[in-house]
């Protein structure tokens, strides 16, 4: 939003100049209707002069009377006709005037007009709300007395390359907000857009400000808002991960080495002289096929309730064996570029990106009809990469509906650590996940 520039008239800051056209000054119309005029008023002095003294006939003397009357008869309609525009066109411009000064005393945001020495030529009364000053304490004072002390050094270099850019206008918004002094001391954001033009010779801006007090102190709520909620989803994460680990641990503790003893007893018995009967034999058979299955599908949950090897080996090697599991269920070719061989992250870190490898992983199995998948993951400037590449249908990422439950999964674990998640796809060409995590705020083991 943005207004022409008003230069300064009387005590509110307006001039007729630069409003409208100016029409004709009395000295113009002097200069343009004096010679005809005087040129009238000559022919009649000059035609009675001759009838006086009888140079001219009755009938000439007539003539150039009504000669000098018709030629002052025509100056002066010609004069009232000039005036009576002149008069039409400076009610109009009175009326636009008042129009202005009026639309400008009603805007919301504070507008402040400054010459080109930086002195105030233009304070409407939402300024002074905002400032605090009045208006006829601020007008032809510098500028400066609206600007903390500390960055007046840095606003004039703002407008001396303002001037030398040749820019005119810049909008609101297109800037960081900056900050304004009120009358009591106070600073306060505002944003600012501003419009330069000349005027005899002068160079004069206007500034839209708005005062954004309650929106940079909504935004840093919400910020601060955000930043709780980050940081309680890793707790709950971090708990939800202890909680697995413990659980893994008895399955595979506990639960296994029960399982184990319970198939050596089977074993046992299958050697004694009973089991010969062929009834025994088969009961014992089938126990033991239920004890193997048992076995394998307590392994099988503890891994995925967590991979034991990501606490005892690392990161690596987890993934690693989350690929080579994933390959060996699936049949697809899978490869994995890992640039580190020492990338060991201390958690919630590590558990976070094993946990968006799998997820990732788990959508290709479900969705992409893929026929190969390539892992990267790397270290480099203060993060963690992963990157998530498979060759099947792909999908438009404009298109993917907000319960996408996957997805959503991949951006809340990035998220709570500070990361981003970037997916890049389109149909028939595949789809590739980008993973970055900033490993500045990386945790020590609790």
């Amino acid at each position: 939003m943005r207004i022409l520039p008003l230069p300064p008239r009387n005590g509110n800051g307006l001039s007729r100049e630069s409003i409208g056209p100016p029409g004709l000054s009395s000295g113009r119309l002097l200069i343009v209707f004096g010679p005809v005029l005087a040129l009238g008023v000559v022919t009649v002095l000059l035609a009675l002069v001759a009838g006086l003294f009888g140079f001219y006939r009755h009938e000439m003397y007539a003539v150039a009377v009504t000669l000098g009357a018709l030629v002052m008869l025509l100056a002066v309609i010609l004069f009232y006709r000039q005036t009576a525009e002149r008069r039409l066109s400076d009610t109009a411009l009175h009326n636009v005037e008042s129009r202005v000064r009026d639309l400008v005393d009603a805007a919301m945001d504070a507008i402040i007009s400054t010459d080109d020495s930086q002195r105030i030529v233009l304070y409407n009364p939402a300024a002074a709300r905002v400032f605090g000053w009045p208006r006829e304490a601020v007008l032809h004072k510098p500028l400066d007395m609206l600007i903390p002390p500390r960055l007046r050094a840095a606003h004039h270099d703002h407008m001396l390359r303002f001037g030398e850019t040749g820019t005119t206008s810049r909008r609101m918004g297109s800037q960081m907000v900056i900050s304004g002094m009120r009358a009591n001391g106070e600073e306060f954001p505002i944003e600012a857009s501003i419009s330069r033009h000349g005027e005899s010779g002068r160079a004069i801006c206007t500034v839209i400000l708005r005062d954004v007090t309650e929106r940079v102190r909504a935004e840093e709520a919400l910020r601060r808002s955000r930043e709780e909620l980050r940081e309680l989803s890793a707790a709950a994460h971090s708990v939800r991960e202890e909680e697995r680990r413990g659980v893994a641990r008895e399955l595979h503790d506990e639960l296994g080495q029960a399982l184990t003893a319970l198939k050596m007893d089977v074993a046992w018995l299958g050697e004694q002289p009973a089991a010969g009967e062929p009834a025994v034999r088969e009961r014992l058979a089938a126990m033991n096929e239920v004890l193997d299955s048992t076995v394998a599908a307590t392994r099988r949950i503890s891994s995925e309730l967590r991979p034991l090897m990501l606490d005892d080996l690392g990161l690596i090697p987890a993934a690693e064996w989350l690929v080579q599991n994933f390959s060996e269920r699936t049949g697809l070719d899978c490869a994995v570029s890992i640039t580190e061989e020492d990338l060991d992250l201390r958690e919630p870190h590590a558990s976070t990106v094993f946990r968006i490898l799998q997820e990732s992983l788990t959508n290709i199995a479900r969705h992409a009809r893929a026929g190969r998948v390539e892992v990267k993951l790397e270290r480099s400037a203060g993060a963690v990469s992963l990157s998530v590449r498979d060759d099947g249908r792909g999908f438009d990422p404009g298109e993917v509906r907000k319960n996408s439950y996957g997805l959503l999964g991949l951006r809340e674990r990035a998220y709570m650590l500070g990361g981003e998640v970037r997916i890049d796809s389109s149909p028939g060409h595949g789809t590739t996940v980008h993973v970055r995590i900033p490993l500045e705020k990386e945790l020590r083991p609790t």
